[in-house]
């Protein structure tokens, strides 16, 4: 399945956690993992016919919670690589907010269809904690009892550590939507491609 577990919300079950009102957020990358699924899972318990019934409300836990963690500006300067110099401050953020709205769609979604906190194993830490860019290990089992290997690549910025990458069975979405992103910008311009994906009309395909 591949990406299409990152478009099912794993992303999101992992790391929804709300972070400090004020300064930094401490926790190591592993941490953040390993405290905050079993949180997720327990809200998801509790309010799981809520959500289903008003999917909206998944989103905005989703917003509210998912998006202080992530580096969404640092993922969309990533997806457009060169492209980036031509671009504009402005501009990459444009981008990342739109493909922001994407994703927690999609993790909303996604999130409905766990509820064990067993399903997520964060394991050991390879080699040292490296604040360029460090990768937290993970197995998720599925309801076949299958096993999916996901990993999240988190950097250390000034408000702590945010993860910027993540990679199903060994495919990035990152490398993944750039792959699908750039040819479009190359094609009608980065404004076009925001225009689009605001409107809905260019979707972001998950890689099979």
């Amino acid at each position: 399945m591949r990406l299409s577990l990152l478009g099912g919300g794993l992303l999101g079950l992992a790391l929804c956690v709300s972070c400090p009102a004020q300064g930094a957020d401490l926790r190591e990358p592993a941490q953040l993992v390993s405290e905050t699924a079993g949180k997720i899972l327990d809200s998801l318990n509790s309010r799981g016919a809520e959500f289903e019934a008003q999917p909206e409300l998944m989103e905005d836990l989703v917003r509210n919670d998912l998006l202080p963690v992530l580096d969404v500006h640092y993922s969309a300067r990533l997806i457009l690589g060169r492209e980036v110099r031509s671009a504009s401050e402005a501009q990459v953020k444009a981008l990342a907010d739109a493909m922001s709205n994407v994703l927690i769609e999609r993790y909303a979604r996604g999130l409905l269809q766990y509820r064990n906190r067993e399903q997520l194993e964060v394991m050991p830490l390879r080699g040292e904690l490296n604040e360029r860019m460090t990768r937290v290990r993970t197995r998720v089992r599925m309801t076949n009892g299958n096993h999916i290997p996901v990993d999240y690549v988190f950097h250390k910025t000034d408000d702590g550590w945010k993860a910027f990458d993540v990679i199903v069975e060994g495919i990035s979405y990152v490398t993944t939507y750039r792959n699908q992103i750039m040819p479009e910008v190359q094609a009608t311009g980065i404004d076009a491609v925001i225009a689009r994906l605001g409107r809905g009309e260019l979707l972001l395909n998950e890689q099979k």
